[in-house]
């Protein structure tokens, strides 16, 4: 046994079904790190290595047995299962390796830097979902094998929905009304249950549930709580699992690899798709967060206390553009994000404004080095300009002369009222999905005056309205400011 490995005294149950399938009794046993549930799970060494699961709950073990029995079958990526103890509390399933996708794509979680490498892996995984959700329902009798429950229906939807009640908003003591809040949840199943197809559910489909082998191919575990129901929810449990740190672009590019994905089984329309997803992000938000306020407000595991803040952060995404008719539940989220215990951002993530000044005839519209690109580029030279005018020729839009003459007389303060509500939209928005970058940046003929004063007010309205990092630049001058970050801002529509 190599110096790293733990060694664990393996399960009396384990160690006997090892011997049973491999022939000869375990050499060793490491213990695995453990997940959400209550299962052990431990990598058993021998004349093979095996990974044997120790339950404790037999109708959980027995769904995953059976569910992996059939998706092997039709050649579905899992695990093979060897054998299982006659009580159906341990078991014996295949060694898919080390290398969960989670673990694969930490970089881009961690520092937004996502590579070529983990994009395909991304791609190729959320590619492989359709099969396993319509020809993996092909043939199987959710109701025999589903545990706990055979598809998504009205009560387990509430369920869900009072988990987030019971062990989220209650621990939390956020105020709310029990009669409007039910009524809430009651629209919400009422528009969830429209959805109807043919499909396995996976329901706790997240890249820490995707393993990947040699060659990057995923490989399915941990699927014993699926049930027949629709195919939205697990895109959305795979593109909003919470410290997956998704940015949008690359969310947008992996809904559209599941479209091209799923045309063999199904039409869908990309416009209509997107619409109805935001309701199972609502869905999957509430009970991901009911999960994490049981086992981190109430049964008070670090883990998953940590996890909180970026299901908030996807939350506050949501809100912008939550379904509707459901006022109260928007009201009580609206709390909740409003919370200055959630309100911490990861350094990583914080968002930095680039506000630059600079003259068309001069430097040019100024590059964005950032992986953003893109953002604002507002044109002054309509507005008067003080650099027809002698006194004005040596001074810039700093100065006070110059800051009075464009006041008084340029109509500079309607133009940037616009500019104004043009960015705060996006700086609202870029906060509220941990965007790191946004650039403005004015520009006038010299970049001397009209810009210079646009991008001092821009730069200060920005850091004073949401506190974040703000680097200003005067390029023609060759002057910059940075108004360090306020962490107790919070966002103010």
């Amino acid at each position: 046994m190599s110096d790293d490995r733990m060694s664990f005294d393996v399960p009396a149950q384990l160690s006997r079904l090892y011997a049973r399938t491999a022939g000869s009794a375990p050499s060793a046993v490491e213990l695995l790190p453990g997940a959400g549930s209550n299962r052990r799970y431990y990598r058993i060494h021998g004349q093979t290595t095996i990974i044997g699961v120790s339950g404790t709950d037999a109708a959980e073990n027995k769904a995953f047995v059976e569910l992996s029995h059939h998706f092997h079958s039709i050649g579905i990526p899992v695990p093979e299962v060897y054998d299982i103890d006659e009580d159906s509390m341990t078991y014996l399933q295949e060694d898919l390796g080390t290398t969960s996708l989670f673990d694969f794509i930490s970089s881009g979680r961690e520092n937004g830097e996502w590579t070529d490498e983990q994009h395909h892996a991304l791609r190729r995984t959320i590619a492989a979902l359709p099969k396993l959700q319509w020809e993996g329902a092909r043939g199987l009798d959710f109701s025999s094998v589903c545990f706990p429950v055979a598809s998504m229906d009205r009560q387990s939807l509430m369920w869900d929905l009072n988990y987030f009640k019971y062990c989220f908003l209650k621990p939390m003591e956020v105020d709310h009304s029990e009669v409007l809040l039910e009524r809430d949840f009651t629209t919400l199943c009422d528009k969830i249950l429209r959805f109807d197809t043919p499909t396995f559910m996976y329901r706790d489909f997240q890249s820490r549930n995707v393993m990947l082998d040699s060659n990057r191919s995923p490989r399915f575990i941990d699927f014993q709580g699926g049930r027949r129901g629709p195919y939205h929810y697990d895109v959305v449990s795979f593109l909003w699992q919470a410290k997956a740190h998704y940015p949008q672009a690359l969310r947008d590019e992996l809904i559209d690899e599941y479209i091209r994905a799923s045309e063999p089984y199904i039409n869908i329309d990309p416009i209509g798709f997107r619409r109805e997803l935001c309701l199972f992000v609502l869905l999957r938000t509430l009970q991901v967060l009911g999960a994490y306020g049981l086992r981190g407000l109430v049964q008070r595991k670090p883990h998953f206390i940590n996890s909180i803040p970026a299901a908030i952060d996807n939350l506050r995404t949501l809100l912008a553009d939550m379904p509707d008719g459901m006022p109260h539940l928007h009201e009580v989220l609206q709390r909740i994000v409003s919370m200055p215990r959630w309100n911490s951002i990861p350094e990583n993530r914080q968002l930095t404004v680039s506000v630059n000044s600079f003259g068309f005839r001069k430097s040019g519209i100024p590059d964005d080095d950032t992986p953003n690109g893109g953002g604002f580029v507002f044109d002054c030279r309509a507005l008067s300009n003080p650099g027809r005018y002698v006194e004005y020729r040596s001074l810039t839009g700093r100065d006070q002369a110059v800051i009075d003459y464009l006041e008084n007389d340029s109509g500079i303060t309607e133009f940037l009222s616009h500019a104004y509500a043009l960015v705060d939209v996006a700086v609202e928005r870029y906060m509220a999905r941990g965007f790191t970058h946004l650039m403005v940046s004015f520009g006038c003929t010299g970049g001397q005056h009209r810009s210079v004063y646009s991008a001092e007010h821009m730069a200060r309205h920005i850091h004073e309205k949401y506190g974040v990092h703000v680097i200003l630049r005067h390029i023609e001058q060759g002057i910059t400011d940075i108004f360090q970050p306020v962490s107790s801002k919070l966002i103010n529509k």
